[in-house]
């Protein structure tokens, strides 16, 4: 939920300077040579998933919506152009009034995709047009990255539930997008206060180490917390000697302790320990939560442990060595004039080194096999096969402008649970491999 859904006052920034020099100097030249106003077609695809993954994942459209409705240049922005010379007096009078009245189509967020997945289509003015590269780009590769790392994740959790906890390993910007890319991509809650403000999601947390060294001795940390948080608090025991912790931990919350959370040493040894002991001691509704530098591997090998609940941080946040998708944003389509009723051109990128790309105006559809089961990744330019009209990927997402497809931060969330549940097994395998299903063009 939006600040703005509590009827908190909130100042929107700009996101217009959220962008390469380059955009807006490519905007000058155009406009010079009349050409800026040519209908276009830009689409944001990659060419590639990154090494090992199966699927990647749609996150950030939400943020990329709000991005493209706040790309406004007000007398600040433009006073720092006009001071830097970055564009000419007739480019900033231009931009003054700028204001996106295209259409943008996509694949919704959560939705999983395939090299040359068509996942953003951006159409408009070339001008109105490229100067949104950037801010889509820098939204959807760092969200995506995210949200896949934590589908993996999710994944390996096997139903256990996660918590997103990296806000100290990123920027503090970048924190609160990760978690709610954590979030879409199967992740329960969040400890980052900023992101469940935000984008409501579910906050926890309770005690760090820090909190038992303050006190004279663990059992005074323990009962202070249990005071103030109550029987149901998850206590930290792993400070000094996990055992002698855990026993304490009973004496004083008694056999109601909601959690204690294991931060150090082999958990899969060490959970199995502190199971058997708090079954022992009459606990054995106590939970068990893990941290540690825990990735989508270090979970799978827990799957066998009495572990009840993951909290993870470093390996989420930047995307489990893989902090971008590698995604571009090109042009595939521009009119031969500036009129309107001028008809599309196809066009396409012809470089050397594997970094061309497919012109024309592009749908996708996900073709399934007789047991409802998804077997490859269709696209193509021109009439959709009427076999998949019923299966196409791309949704309306702005039309003149106006964005027409906001939506629950949880309905993306339904969405990619639903999306990852209808691939092939093998998608879950953590085993490096190809893409689960082919892209095929029709």
């Amino acid at each position: 939920m939006h600040p703005v859904d509590l009827g908190l006052p909130v100042e929107v920034p700009s996101t217009a300077l959220f962008t390469d020099q380059y955009e807006l100097t490519m905007l000058q030249a155009a406009l010079k040579s009349g050409t800026a106003h040519r209908r276009s077609v830009f689409e944001t695809f990659t060419r590639r998933l990154p090494e090992g993954r199966r699927y990647g994942v749609v996150a950030g459209t939400g943020r990329v919506l709000d991005a493209v409705e706040n790309f406004r240049f007000d007398e600040d922005l433009l006073g720092f152009l006009r001071e830097r010379a970055v564009v000419d007096a007739d480019t900033l009078d231009w931009l003054a009034g700028y204001r996106f009245s295209g259409d943008i189509w996509g694949y919704p967020e959560g939705e999983v995709y395939f090299p040359g997945s068509p996942l953003l289509r951006v159409e408009g003015s070339f001008a109105e047009c490229v100067l949104l590269e950037t801010v889509i780009l820098s939204i959807l590769n760092h969200d995506s990255a995210i949200a896949a790392a934590a589908s993996r994740m999710s994944s390996a959790a096997g139903g256990r539930p996660l918590i997103e906890m990296g806000a100290r390993r990123t920027h503090e910007l970048a924190a609160v997008a990760s978690s709610r890319a954590a979030y879409v991509g199967g992740f329960a809650s969040t400890s980052d206060l900023a992101a469940g403000f935000r984008y409501d999601i579910p906050t926890v947390g309770t005690s760090a180490h820090a909190f038992t060294l303050l006190h004279d001795s663990e059992r005074d940390a323990f009962r202070a917390q249990v005071d103030s948080l109550g029987r149901g608090t998850t206590l930290l025991v792993d400070t000094y000697d996990v055992a002698e912790a855990v026993r304490t931990a009973v004496e004083i919350a008694g056999t109601d302790l909601g959690a204690v959370r294991i931060d150090s040493g082999d958990l899969l040894l060490v959970a199995h320990r502190v199971r058997q002991q708090l079954d022992e001691l009459g606990a054995r509704n106590t939970k068990i939560t893990v941290t540690s530098d825990l990735d989508e591997y270090a979970i799978a090998s827990l799957a066998a442990a009495p572990v009840d609940a993951y909290g993870v941080g470093t390996q989420l946040v930047t995307g489990s060595g893989h902090p971008t998708c590698s995604m571009v944003y090109k042009l595939v389509a521009r009119a031969g004039s500036a009129d309107p009723a001028a008809e599309l051109v196809p066009v396409a990128k012809k470089s050397l080194g594997g970094k061309t790309s497919i012109g024309g105006r592009k749908w996708a559809a996900r073709r399934l096999d007789a047991e409802g089961v998804a077997e490859a990744e269709v696209i193509g330019t021109g009439e959709v096969p009427a076999d998949l009209a019923g299966r196409q990927l791309l949704v309306p997402l702005v039309k003149g402008g106006e964005v027409i497809a906001r939506e629950p931060l949880d309905a993306a969330r339904d969405r990619h649970r639903a999306a990852r549940a209808g691939l092939p097994l093998s998608a879950t395998q953590l085993s490096r491999g190809e893409p689960v299903l082919p892209t095929v063009y029709v």
